[in-house]
């Protein structure tokens, strides 16, 4: 996994919420306070915050934690870490080094890909009149991706940039539902408390596209994997790639 859970949370909570809202002000506050923030108690935080004790459990509960002791753990757990592809001297020489990088995480995709299941999903998004799409952080931008291109191409699919709104739709969907899962690392329910989430209930179709060809939860239906270094220089555009192709070959589809 490249993410803690902590940036997932927060972050998705940020772009999801109106600016100025308690729970974007309350997010803010804290990812820019993180080093003052490990140790703190629910009173002085929601002081710093400058909102009632009550809305920073509301807050704790809204984006997908059990309370605020699981929001102390991640605050005094989660350590932020970039890692650059290149640390040559020459600017030229490092854009030339990163594109490259790029362009070689295509190909792996290209190469790897496995075309019967990029058309049986093709063919499930056709079929399916409630279709879903969901990524975190950086993968969310598939989702988008895909949803722009079916959109052009008279297919409404539903997305939400929050992560607890994409579980809560997850858990309340059926078997009428198709849910497609843009997960890098494939570690897309590691977040969530409740793996088990859909276990003896209407589930709904689950695919997950992936770089990491692993075992994953009994409720996902199938998936559709490439070939991935599983690194931060060859992500989202991996991910992007596959959902560019989706798109494509739904046009294909619908010409047929």
């Amino acid at each position: 996994m490249l993410y803690g859970k902590l940036p997932i949370v927060f972050l998705s909570a940020i772009a999801a919420e109106k600016r100025g809202s308690i729970n974007s002000t309350i997010a803010t506050y804290i990812l820019g306070h993180l080093d003052s923030m490990k140790n703190i108690g629910i009173k002085e935080m929601a002081e710093n915050c400058n909102v009632a004790p009550s809305s920073i459990s509301r807050f704790c509960k809204e984006i997908g934690l059990n309370g605020f002791v699981e929001l102390k753990d991640l605050l005094q757990s989660t350590e932020f870490d970039y890692t650059g592809f290149s640390e040559d001297i020459s600017i030229d020489n490092r854009i030339h080094t990163l594109g490259e990088h790029i362009k070689t995480s295509i190909d792996m995709v290209e190469g790897s890909i496995t075309t019967s299941k990029l058309m049986q999903l093709t063919k499930d998004i056709e079929q399916y009149d409630e279709v879903a799409v969901f990524g975190l952080l950086k993968a969310q931008t598939a989702a988008i991706i895909l949803q722009s291109d079916l959109l052009m191409l008279r297919k409404q699919i539903y997305t939400n940039i929050s992560y607890a709104e994409q579980i809560n739709y997850i858990v309340n969907a059926d078997s009428s539902h198709l849910i497609i899962l843009f997960t890098y690392t494939g570690s897309y329910f590691d977040y969530d408390n409740q793996r088990n989430i859909l276990k003896g209930k209407d589930i709904p179709k689950i695919w997950m596209v992936t770089g990491q060809q692993k075992e994953y939860p009994k409720f996902i239906s199938d998936t559709l994997t490439f070939s991935s270094r599983q690194d931060y220089a060859s992500h989202p555009y991996q991910l992007d790639y596959v959902a560019s192709l989706i798109g494509q070959e739904y046009a294909q589809l619908k010409k047929e």
